[in-house]
C-alpha cells in the first residue's frame, strides 16, 4: 500500500500550527486520525475539539501506538526520545515528517515553494490572496494564520500548490531543512540572513541550505530571486544551469502620505494599499512574479492587491487611535530594522519599540551581536527578556551589556511583565506610537 493511501494515521505533536490543520484536513478527506501532544494552546485546541480530534489526555504514551495505525506523522517539536516515536520504530510503523507527507500528497501537483530568511509568510499569503481573487484553484501550506483563510493548510485535488518553505529542520529523525522536501518546480528566494543559529552554526552552513534548494530545481524549472540580496547573487553566480529560468525581482515603486501607502501599477497609476513598509514592497514584487507565472494578468494583480491585508502579527494594528500600537513578528536583525523603519516612515510620531528576545538563537552571544544598530531608528527601545530566559545565557546579562550589543543608548532592559506594562503605559510615552515585537 502506498503511503498516500494509508488511512489510519497518528499525528505526534498534533497541537502545532500546521499539524492541527493537517489533522483536520485529513479527517475531512476520509482519513482516520488520532493524535497526541503534551500541551495545546488555542486556536489549535478549540479547532481540534470542534472536529473531534482533541486528545482526551495530554501527554505521550506508547499505548497510543497500536497495530491498527498505518502511518505516524511528526514534526520538529517532537523529541527524539518521545515514547510514541520509539514505539512506532519498534513496531516498524512508517514515520514521516509533515513536509515529507505534504510532498507525497502533492506528487501530481505543480509545486511552488516560497523561501527566504524573512518575508516568506507574507509573500505566500499575497499569492494566495491574488490567486483566490482571480478564481484560480490551488492548495497551500502556510506557517501563520491569515485574515481570510480559515486554515494553515489545504490539500485537495487541485493541480497547484503554494508552499511556504521553511529552512528549519524537518523532524528529530531528519536534520535537513523542510524546504528540501517539497521538490519544487518554481522556487522564490526572498533573502538570506543568518537565522536558526542553534542548528546552523555558521553563515556559510546556513547559506549551503539555500544552495541545495537551488540545485534541486528541475530542468525547465524557475528560480525567482531578490536581485538586491548579495548572498543569493553569490550562490547564483556559482550556479550554472542553462535549463533553469532565472527571474529577478526588486522593490516595487511606492510612496506614502497621510492617507496610507501606495504603489504604482504598470500604467503608473497609484494603487492604494492596506500595507506599508519598504520590506513589504519587496514582498509584493516577488509575489507579483509568481502570480504572473501562474497566469494572473498584471492588471488583475494590481486590482487584487489593493484589498490584501497582512497575516496576523505582521505589522498588525492593535490600536488605531492618534497614537498607534502595532505588534509584529520580528525574528531577525534585518526584520527588526525594517519594521521600525516602516513605522517611522509612515507615521510622524515618536516611536517606542519593545522587542522580546525569546528564540534559542537569541541566547548565543555570537548571534546576538548581529543585532548591532538594528534599534537605532527608534526614539526609545525596550529589550524584554523574561527572568526564565535570562538564566539561559552563558553569562550574566545586564542593561549595559545589551546597550553595547545593540549599540544603542536610548534603551532599557526589562525582565518582569508588570514592570514592562508599567513602563509602556508611562505618561512620558503617551504621545509615542508603540511597536511590540517578538
Amino acid at each position: 500500500m502506498q503511503l498516500k493511501n494509508k488511512k489510519n494515521i497518528h499525528i505526534i505533536s498534533i497541537g502545532g500550527s500546521i499539524m492541527h490543520d493537517l489533522a483536520i484536513n485529513l479527517k475531512n478527506n476520509g482519513y482516520q486520525i488520532t493524535g497526541s501532544d503534551d500541551i495545546i494552546y488555542d486556536p489549535s485546541k478549540s479547532k481540534l475539539k470542534k472536529n473531534g480530534l482533541l486528545p482526551n489526555d495530554l501527554g505521550y504514551t506508547k499505548n497510543n501506538i497500536h497495530s491498527n495505525i498505518d502511518l505516524v506523522i511528526t514534526g520538529m517539536h517532537t523529541k527524539k526520545n518521545n515514547v510514541e516515536l520509539i514505539e512506532s520504530q519498534k513496531k516498524n510503523i512508517p514515520i514521516l515528517s509533515y513536509p515529507e507527507y505534504i510532498n507525497i500528497l502533492s506528487e501530481n501537483k505543480h509545486r511552488i515553494v516560497i523561501a527566504g530568511s524573512h518575508g516568506k509568510t507574507t509573500i505566500t499569503s499575497i499569492v494566495m490572496h491574488v490567486l483566490r481573487d482571480n478564481k484560480i484553484k490551488f492548495d497551500y501550506v502556510i506557517g501563520a494564520k491569515t485574515r481570510t483563510f480559515n486554515s494553515n493548510i489545504s490539500i485537495s485535488d487541485n493541480p497547484l500548490i503554494i508552499i511556504e518553505g521553511d529552512e528549519y529542520l524537518t523532524s528529530p529523525l531528519d536534520k535537513t531543512p523542510k524546504f528540501l522536501k517539497y521538490n519544487h518546480h518554481i522556487v522564490l528566494i526572498n533573502g538570506i540572513e543568518w537565522d536558526h543559529f542553534n542548528v546552523f552554526k555558521s553563515l556559510n552552513n546556513y547559506k549551503k541550505q539555500f544552495h541545495k534548494l537551488i540545485e534541486m530545481t528541475p530542468k525547465g524549472g524557475e528560480i525567482i530571486y531578490n536581485e538586491n540580496d548579495k548572498d543569493i547573487i553569490e550562490i547564483l553566480d556559482n550556479y550554472n544551469n542553462e535549463n533553469i529560468v532565472l527571474r529577478p525581482f526588486k522593490i516595487e515603486k511606492y510612496g506614502s502620505n497621510k492617507l496610507g501607502s501606495y504603489i504604482y501599477d504598470h500604467n503608473n497609476k497609484k494603487i492604494k494599499l492596506n500595507i506599508f513598509g519598504k520590506h513589504n514592497m519587496q514582498n509584493l514584487a516577488g509575489a507579483k512574479i509568481i502570480c504572473e507565472q501562474l497566469g494572473v494578468k498584471i492588471s488583475n494583480f494590481y486590482k487584487s492587491i489593493s484589498s490584501y491585508k497582512l497575516p496576523h502579527r505582521r505589522l498588525q494594528t492593535i490600536s488605531d487611535k492618534k497614537n498607534k500600537i502595532f505588534r509584529d513578528f520580528a525574528h531577525s536583525p534585518s526584520k527588526l530594522l525594517a519594521t521600525i523603519n516602516a513605522v517611522k516612515l509612515q507615521y510622524s510620531n515618536k516611536l517606542l519599540s519593545v522587542y522580546e528576545l525569546h528564540s534559542s538563537s537569541s541566547f548565543d552571544f555570537t548571534f546576538l551581536k548581529t543585532y548591532k544598530n538594528s534599534l537605532n531608528n527608534s526614539d526609545f527601545s525596550v529589550i524584554y527578556i523574561s527572568e526564565k530566559n535570562l538564566k539561559k545565557f552563558s553569562k550574566e546579562v545586564d542593561e549595559k551589556m545589551i546597550k553595547n550589543i545593540f549599540n544603542e543608548k536610548k534603551l532599557v532592559l526589562i525582565s518582569n511583565k508588570k514592570e514592562l506594562d508599567k513602563f509602556i503605559n508611562n505618561s512620558k510615552y503617551k504621545s509615542y506610537n508603540k511597536l511590540l515585537m517578538s
